[in-house]
């Protein structure tokens, strides 16, 4: 197999209450694994085989482009989660925050209602362009900013079965809540 799925950097338990830990074993451990399982399946023995990810998604369309964008997409947003991370954005891209949405608040709230008001499953995405402007840009399904020469730094995961177990209908509920695990050390990083 080429594609492996990564150790989460925290415990099951470590998000709780704002993503359960029942959500997280149904979410990366079943989810998260069938999307790997299926993209190694795929990719066997075809040109894709030893190509990175990123390229993968770049350059395939159905069912392996929403395998390996699904695989890709949610690794990144798990990863960008911690407990006991960095609550609130600093130094250049909070300057950048500022200058392009007016506040962080303000950001936020662009943030959740972008999540909020995508009709059906998908994806709510802050990326950089290769000016280093900031976008937030929603996708359904597998969709990622990478396809449209964007490079994302944050993602919040708006298919029901990332809240549902947690939050029942409650899409805002959710996407609200997430600011509270969110890691801005981690995506600083991303944006730098």
């Amino acid at each position: 197999m080429h594609f492996t799925q990564p150790r989460l950097p925290y415990a099951i338990d470590a998000l709780q209450p704002v993503i359960s830990a029942n959500t997280i074993n149904y979410h990366y451990g079943k989810h998260e694994k069938a999307y790997i399982d299926t993209l190694n399946s795929l990719t066997e023995g075809t040109e894709y085989a030893d190509m990175a990810l990123e390229k993968i998604i770049r350059t395939s369309e159905g069912k392996l482009f929403n395998n390996a964008s699904q695989a890709w997409n949610h690794i990144f947003y798990f990863f960008q989660f911690s407990p006991d991370g960095a609550k609130e954005p600093y130094g250049e891209l909070r300057e950048k925050l500022e200058s392009t949405f007016g506040s962080v608040d303000e950001f936020k709230r662009r943030f959740e209602e972008a999540g909020a008001t995508l009709f059906g499953s998908g994806w709510v995405w802050l990326s950089v362009d290769d000016k280093g402007d900031l976008h937030i840009t929603q996708g359904t399904n597998a969709y990622n900013p990478m396809c449209n020469g964007l490079r994302p730094i944050m993602v919040f995961d708006v298919w029901e079965h990332a809240y549902y177990l947690d939050y029942q209908n409650r899409r805002a509920d959710y996407l609200h809540k997430l600011w509270d695990i969110v890691d801005w050390d981690a995506i600083s990083m991303r944006y730098e």
